[in-house]
Protein backbone atom coordinates (compact mmCIF):
# COMPACT_ATOMS: atom_id res chain seq x y z
CA UNK A 1 0.00 0.00 0.00
CA UNK A 2 1.51 3.53 -0.80
CA UNK A 3 0.38 6.53 1.03
CA UNK A 4 0.47 9.48 -1.94
CA UNK A 5 2.06 12.75 -0.61
CA UNK A 6 0.48 15.52 -2.44
CA UNK A 7 2.65 18.28 -2.19
CA UNK A 8 2.22 21.82 -3.45
CA UNK A 9 3.56 22.70 -6.98
CA UNK A 10 4.68 26.40 -7.64
CA UNK A 11 5.38 27.60 -11.54
CA UNK A 12 6.46 30.26 -12.80
CA UNK A 13 2.92 31.30 -13.10
CA UNK A 14 2.45 31.62 -9.34
CA UNK A 15 5.34 33.37 -8.92
CA UNK A 16 3.90 36.31 -11.66
CA UNK A 17 0.92 36.29 -10.27
CA UNK A 18 2.21 36.78 -6.59
CA UNK A 19 3.99 39.89 -8.63
CA UNK A 20 1.39 41.19 -10.98
CA UNK A 21 1.00 44.66 -8.93
CA UNK A 22 4.13 44.94 -9.34
CA UNK A 23 4.20 45.03 -13.35
CA UNK A 24 2.73 48.50 -14.06
CA UNK A 25 5.83 50.05 -11.68
CA UNK A 26 9.16 48.23 -12.26
CA UNK A 27 12.05 48.79 -9.93
CA UNK A 28 13.55 52.38 -11.03
CA UNK A 29 16.24 52.41 -8.95
CA UNK A 30 18.24 50.33 -7.00
CA UNK A 31 16.46 50.96 -3.58
CA UNK A 32 13.14 49.95 -5.34
CA UNK A 33 15.16 46.95 -6.67
CA UNK A 34 16.53 45.60 -3.05
CA UNK A 35 13.28 45.84 -1.97
CA UNK A 36 11.68 44.14 -4.93
CA UNK A 37 14.31 41.16 -4.40
CA UNK A 38 13.93 41.06 -0.57
CA UNK A 39 10.13 41.14 -0.99
CA UNK A 40 10.56 37.95 -3.56
CA UNK A 41 13.04 36.68 -1.03
CA UNK A 42 10.31 36.84 1.74
CA UNK A 43 7.24 34.79 -0.33
CA UNK A 44 9.83 31.97 -1.39
CA UNK A 45 11.35 31.31 2.52
CA UNK A 46 7.77 31.39 3.40
CA UNK A 47 6.25 28.89 0.49
CA UNK A 48 9.84 27.02 1.42
CA UNK A 49 9.01 27.35 5.15
CA UNK A 50 5.16 25.82 4.63
CA UNK A 51 6.51 23.29 2.18
CA UNK A 52 9.33 22.24 4.67
CA UNK A 53 6.05 21.71 7.60
CA UNK A 54 4.00 19.84 5.30
CA UNK A 55 6.86 17.24 4.98
CA UNK A 56 8.35 17.17 8.69
CA UNK A 57 4.38 16.20 9.61
CA UNK A 58 3.81 13.49 7.13
CA UNK A 59 7.57 12.03 8.08
CA UNK A 60 6.12 12.28 11.90
CA UNK A 61 3.01 10.72 10.53
CA UNK A 62 4.72 7.95 8.47
CA UNK A 63 6.69 7.05 11.27
CA UNK A 64 3.83 6.72 13.60
CA UNK A 65 2.17 4.24 11.25
CA UNK A 66 5.39 2.22 10.67
CA UNK A 67 5.96 2.18 14.93
CA UNK A 68 1.90 0.79 14.70
CA UNK A 69 2.67 -1.81 12.09
CA UNK A 70 5.62 -3.20 14.14
CA UNK A 71 3.56 -3.50 16.81
CA UNK A 72 0.59 -5.08 14.96
CA UNK A 73 3.28 -7.71 13.38
CA UNK A 74 4.70 -8.00 17.04
CA UNK A 75 1.41 -9.09 18.53
CA UNK A 76 0.44 -11.18 15.39
CA UNK A 77 3.56 -12.98 15.65
CA UNK A 78 3.09 -13.78 19.66
CA UNK A 79 -0.28 -14.78 18.42
CA UNK A 80 0.82 -17.37 16.05
CA UNK A 81 3.28 -18.30 18.23
CA UNK A 82 0.49 -19.42 21.27
CA UNK A 83 -1.81 -20.72 18.56
CA UNK A 84 0.89 -23.23 17.36
CA UNK A 85 1.78 -24.61 20.81
CA UNK A 86 -2.20 -24.67 21.76
CA UNK A 87 -1.99 -26.81 18.61
CA UNK A 88 0.87 -29.19 18.83
CA UNK A 89 -0.49 -30.35 22.41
Amino acid sequence: QTFPLPLPRYQASDMDSSLKGDEANPPQNTADLTAFVQNLLQQMQGRFQTMSDSIIGRIDEMGHRIDDLEKSIGELIQQAGVEESDGGR
